[in-house]
């Protein structure tokens, strides 16, 4: 995708491939997305991108989430979960987030995975911009390497925390 998105011309996605037998994951997070492609040095995931999404088609993929495991408390059991695993154009998943050395901290970040109606949606309506941040994140990787971590961490793309009324989170709290 990386190489498509970098070219002047539309993309279209092959949603007969991609959309409806794949899950493509959103990682809000810029380490826990370094901790998963390696700097973008892992085989396949060479190219980093940063895609802008709009806030009403995370809204909405958040809505329509279903947890990616079963949680007691959250579902009613395991079989009920399934069905609704199942249905859910998207489903979410609580990770470590990470540290410019990429280990875990003692707090999670949500990733957000899109499959069918979802990932149509994404590709379609919901992208806003999209920005190859590859020299960003190997030359963060560098200084990282070198220790110089006070410059690698004014370097990081700035995160806070996405504000977001507690009903829309309600049924993706584990």
């Amino acid at each position: 995708m990386g190489a498509v998105r970098r070219r002047t011309e539309p993309w279209t996605p092959p949603c007969e491939r991609v959309c409806e037998h794949a899950l493509t994951w959103i990682k809000p997070s810029f380490l826990w997305m370094m901790y998963r492609c390696g700097w973008g040095a892992k085989e396949g995931q060479e190219t980093v991108l940063a895609v802008e999404i709009s806030r009403d088609g995370f809204n909405w993929a958040l809505r329509h989430a279903c947890l990616s495991s079963y949680v007691r408390g959250v579902h009613p059991d395991r079989a009920a979960w399934q069905r609704q695993l199942k249905r859910a154009p998207a489903r979410v998943q609580w990770d470590p987030e990470r540290d410019l050395h990429l280990q875990p901290l003692p707090y999670r970040s949500l990733q957000l995975g899109l499959s069918g109606e979802a990932a149509r949606l994404y590709a379609d309506e919901w992208t806003v911009a999209i920005r190859d941040v590859t020299p960003l994140a190997h030359h963060i990787h560098a200084l990282v390497n070198a220790g110089d971590l006070d410059s690698a961490a004014r370097l990081l793309p700035q995160e806070r925390a996405y504000p977001v009324e507690d009903e829309l989170l309600a049924h993706l709290r584990g």
